[in-house]
């Protein structure tokens, strides 16, 4: 009997495993039929079901991580996802989809981890590679990148995305010739590639390639007929290759096809201006192609610039200093439109606005190469405002940004006679002196600290 009692509990115990495991095998196949319908919910459904009856199971966590990426929910989809891969080690997809939805996060250290795995774990897939490139360049980690970028052509020497990254990654890292190299590869490799032609395109205008930065637009124009943008691309490159008149005429016969379009009254506005100073009917044409935009609540900071600047160039500074003011606050804004308003605002003897507009411009760019005229500039402002304190301040950065320029410490030392800082005065003096013992604004400084002793 008692034989008899356990042979029907293990048939009992056998038919339950047997039909847990056809439950299983049915709602896996009823979430892949939803997930084939696009009905999610449904899948969510029939995966968590399965994973009911069979938690250990890495496929439905994996089944049900994916359903959840398709819905949008990433933080989700990674969490099954690293369940998936937690109960299978060996399994690469599980790991390499947890680095797509951790990347998709924009966390990129578990991405790069997941990545790793599954490099590890095979190390002869050239697109896992390039995506761990792809997170470690996210991260900041350039050389890292360029490692992952280089197993990864080594496997796929027809990766064009690859030579892409590897292109950018070059660049940033300032090796200008390896980038070129590589995104002219890219292209070779997928000539519809946008994003690698127009940083080729930008690098050979960086490199004063104007030729072949033009090929590349042109190209890029082929590509992607329905954006107006590409054709002012061409016509800006022909202008800066100076052929001005091809410019015009490739933005006229863009203005012909789209004439409600800012950007080409811009463009234009921009070449005409830049054709001024040799042909006496391009200012006006420059000032009403950029009246037309730059009248409207719409106009950018750039288009304000330029017509600020061609109001300058006309005359007429009351104009300018209107729209050139109102082109330091549209965001997002153009650096230069301060330094062009703190012209106008000078012209019409508006000194402190002038002044704060130098300074503005300082803000936003930290690494100006002017520094030393800018602050000069600032500092004889300050002069004119009487606000010798502020004065002395500027020209003392202007003479750090340019040491060897005496003319800078003369007046540096008699801003701060004027400040009332005899001793700090008297230390620039000697300083000047001791580099030039017969310069004779620093001689006159000195006698003047002696009389005044």
């Amino acid at each position: 009997m008692v034989v008899l009692a356990a042979s029907a509990v293990g048939a009992a115990m056998a038919y339950q495993t047997a039909a847990r495991q056809r439950d299983y095998r049915a709602l896996l196949a009823r979430g892949d039929a939803a997930l084939h319908d696009e009905q999610t919910l449904g899948a969510i459904e029939a995966y968590s079901g399965a994973i009911a009856l069979r938690p250990d199971s890495m496929l439905a966590h994996l089944r049900l991580g994916e359903t959840y990426q398709r819905r949008g929910d990433v933080e989700e989809a990674a969490r099954e996802f690293r369940r998936a891969a937690g109960l299978d080690p060996s399994a690469i997809r599980p790991v390499e989809e947890l680095g797509d939805a951790e990347y998709q996060r924009q966390r990129y250290g578990p991405a790069i981890e997941a990545y790793q795995r599954s490099v590890q774990l095979d190390d002869r897939s050239a697109r896992v590679s390039y995506k761990l490139a792809l997170a470690r360049y996210r991260d900041g980690q350039l050389d890292a990148a360029l490692a992952s970028l280089g197993q990864a052509v080594r496997l796929d020497n027809r990766m064009a995305d690859a030579y892409y990254l590897q292109g950018i990654c070059l660049r940033q890292k300032r090796r200008v010739p390896d980038a070129v190299k590589a995104l002219e590869t890219a292209v070779s490799l997928s000539p519809a590639l946008i994003p690698a032609r127009e940083e080729l395109a930008d690098l050979y205008r960086a490199l004063g390639r104007r030729q072949d930065e033009l090929e590349q637009l042109q190209v890029l124009a082929g590509l992607d007929r329905e954006h107006v943008e590409r054709q002012v691309a061409i016509g800006l490159a022909h202008a800066r290759a100076g052929h001005g008149d091809l410019a015009v005429v490739m933005l006229g016969n863009a203005l012909e096809r789209a004439p409600d379009q800012p950007l080409i009254y811009s463009a234009l506005g921009q070449v005409w201006l830049d054709l001024a100073p040799t042909r006496s009917d391009a200012l006006p044409k420059a000032l009403e192609a950029l009246e037309r935009v730059a009248s409207g609540p719409s106009a950018t900071s750039d288009i304000l610039t330029l017509y600020g600047r061609a109001l300058l160039q006309d005359g007429n500074a009351e104009a300018a200093e209107r729209a050139l003011e109102q082109a330091t606050v549209r965001h997002p804004v153009d650096p230069s439109s301060f330094l062009f308003y703190a012209n106008a605002a000078e012209q019409q003897n508006h000194l402190d606005a002038s002044r704060r507009a130098l300074m503005s411009y300082g803000a936003l760019v930290p690494n100006d190469p002017e520094l030393a005229s800018r602050a000069t500039r600032i500092a004889t402002l300050s002069l004119r405002l009487n606000d010798a304190p502020a004065a002395a301040d500027w020209f003392e950065r202007a003479a750090t940004a340019s040491p060897n320029d005496l003319g800078l410490l003369a007046s540096l030392a008699d801003a701060q006679l004027r400040a009332g800082s005899r001793d700090a005065a008297q230390v620039t003096i000697t300083r000047g002196l001791e580099k030039d013992p017969k310069n004779a604004p620093l001689l006159t400084l000195a006698r003047r600290i002696r009389i005044w002793k």
